[in-house]
């Protein structure tokens, strides 16, 4: 789904009201596959519980004799119809194992040999850590009172080091989102000093119908680099590819640098998904009824939250983290890790209906 269906489409449903999907929830719900159920909620790695979607189910049962071949062949038609979703020429597309892949090449081209990389923390840290693995040094920022990015600290932390500024939007794991303005004025105003890394892997999420992607100032010629992942919306976090999105020049140099590349299965299943628009839709639409639910539960114990822009909520606890995993797991619900230094701060993903409930009824007893 380009930009602009999904912004109508967004606007058409309102997805902060009732759930009632185009042509009707119900048929979605009882012809989508069930889930594999762990013996537990499983609700720490912000995946999508319904995925993959039918169409990729039946591509990768249909597909599986491409298992033999290597995945150059069948990249083509991938990146072609990328380039088309994002409106960009496909030499801007590198196609990467998972978003982290596409992560990773970019901390190693440009934290390699002592370059400095500047973030919020807490954020999410594959480029980073894998960027200090290879001797960059990272200016971690801290959020802001609105548990944002501090784009201003941000920027006064740029020096004649500084080669890359990196921001996750929205945010892993506050699930806050940049003002759109500030965010533009701020890539703006940066990028001739050092180059803008903007990780968008939950932007399917965002509610602001309106809302850009940093791939429109891609499309301009900036020094600007985005990733997108199939993890998410799409279901396909087990099957491991996501994207890169940057001017030739950048797309070129980072394409060179993968480790690992995807694989077959992953090729034909993202080409799949593209064009399985009832389950985004679908997708969107369950986990607003998600988390429109722990919402309530949280405001009936009187437990503040942030209000994400992802697949997962941040709230407070009120309690050590690394005490409430294990007291969790003892009623069988699975919650995100500890995100220093927001020790008192839980992250947990949006999950089925049967997973929040699971996960209410627990946190009560916990906390009680």
């Amino acid at each position: 789904m380009n930009t602009t269906n999904r912004r109508n489409w967004l606007k058409s449903v309102a997805l902060g009201g009732g759930f009632t999907l185009m042509g009707g929830l119900p048929v979605l719900l009882a012809t989508t596959p069930s889930t594999t159920q762990a013996p537990f909620a499983k609700l720490n790695a912000n995946e999508n519980p319904y995925g993959p979607s039918p169409l990729v189910r039946d591509v990768l049962k249909t597909g599986m004799d491409a298992g033999c071949r290597y995945p150059f062949a069948y990249l083509k038609p991938l990146v072609k119809a990328i380039a088309e979703k994002e409106e960009v020429s496909e030499d801007c597309i590198v196609v990467t194992g998972g978003s982290t892949e596409g992560l990773k090449a970019t901390g190693l081209v440009y934290g390699m040999g002592g370059g400095e990389i500047i973030a919020a923390d807490p954020t999410f840290q594959a480029l980073l850590s894998y960027a200090e693995t290879f001797g960059a040094y990272v200016h971690r920022v801290p959020l802001d009172s609105s548990q944002t990015h501090d784009l201003e600290a941000m920027e006064r932390r740029i020096n004649s080091k500084t080669r890359l500024v990196f921001l996750c939007n929205p945010n892993n794991p506050t699930g806050t989102l940049l003002d759109a303005g500030k965010l533009r004025d701020f890539c703006l105003s940066v990028e001739n000093r050092t180059l803008v890394f903007s990780d968008e892997a939950y932007y399917d999420f965002i509610t602001e119908p309106d809302y850009p992607s940093m791939i429109e100032l891609v499309r301009e010629g900036r020094n600007i680099i985005v990733s997108k992942t199939f993890s998410k919306v799409f279901g396909l976090a087990g099957l491991r590819i996501g994207y890169l999105v940057a001017r030739p020049d950048i797309a070129l140099r980072l394409r060179e640098r993968l480790m690992a590349n995807t694989n077959t299965l992953a090729i034909l299943a993202a080409e799949a998904a593209l064009k399985d628009d009832s389950f985004y839709k679908f997708s969107l639409q369950e986990n607003t009824r998600a988390k429109q639910y722990l919402y309530s539960e949280f405001d009936a114990m009187g437990l503040e939250y942030i209000t994400s822009h992802t697949n997962f909520i941040f709230f407070k606890t009120g309690r050590d983290i690394r005490t409430l995993i294990p007291q969790m797991m003892e009623h069988q619900v699975q919650i995100g890790r500890p995100f220093p230094p927001l020790m008192d701060w839980a992250r947990i993903s949006t999950g089925t209906m049967e997973d929040m409930k699971s996960f209410a009824s627990a946190l009560k007893k916990v906390l009680a």
